[in-house]
């Protein structure tokens, strides 16, 4: 179980997410400030994901795929899933944190010489990512847990080793219970960093903030 968890379910976990907060981050520039038919696009892709369960859309894409001459493996597939899943959340949350900052912050860049781009890069972002960090946090924690359904498309990850030992030791509780102990134990780790790293984002955003107020007086 554990070979597992370091082979398949933390590895599934990274590359998800990581693919999906980077669709999640392009997805809400778009919405924000794309053209009309292009926030059209976004709107619908969050709607379709946000509205179908996550155990559908594996079983869409990995078994009913094929049937359309697009056949994957169960790794892939599992990536692509959670990865379009991810992104759909992820998007609506760093849409609402860059609409939180006051658009004073946009007018201070502007007035110090700044373009939209370095506005963005510079001052909006390090701001919308300290309000960010507790959701999409909470959200890594949670596909963490929802790796689990990667099961039913056969990637051999966690939570299906611990069926497949389960069938031959016919000890279900034993087993199930070990699987929850290890996820239980991934997502206080992970809690823990959560709250380190919202520390050093609030300490990181107050020197800038002094940085940003100081050149504006300038």
């Amino acid at each position: 179980m554990l070979y597992a968890g370091l082979t398949f379910t933390i590895p599934l976990t990274l590359i998800s997410f990581i693919l999906g907060l980077s669709l999640g981050f392009i997805a809400a520039l778009a919405r924000l400030y794309g053209p009309e038919p292009l926030k059209k696009i976004v709107r619908f892709y969050v709607w379709l994901i946000r509205g179908t369960p996550l155990l559908v859309q594996l079983f869409l894409i990995f078994y009913a795929l094929p049937s359309a001459g697009i056949t994957l493996d169960a790794f892939p597939a599992a990536i692509i899933g959670f990865t379009l899943n991810i992104g759909a959340y992820t998007s609506e949350v760093i849409r609402a944190t860059l609409l939180s900052v006051p658009k004073g912050q946009w007018e201070a860049a502007h007035s110090i010489g700044m373009n939209w781009a370095q506005a963005l890069r510079r001052v909006i972002i390090p701001q919308a990512a300290r309000i960010a960090v507790p959701p999409l946090s909470n959200t890594f924690i949670s596909l963490v847990k929802d790796t689990s359904l990667a099961s039913v498309i056969t990637v051999p990850e966690l939570f299906l080793a611990a069926q497949r030992i389960a069938a031959v030791t016919y000890q279900p509780l034993i087993l199930y219970t070990e699987a929850a102990i290890v996820y239980l134990i991934i997502s206080s780790v992970l809690s823990s960093l959560q709250t380190r790293l919202e520390k050093k984002l609030e300490n990181t955003g107050a020197v800038k903030e002094k940085e940003n107020d100081n050149a504006v007086r300038n």
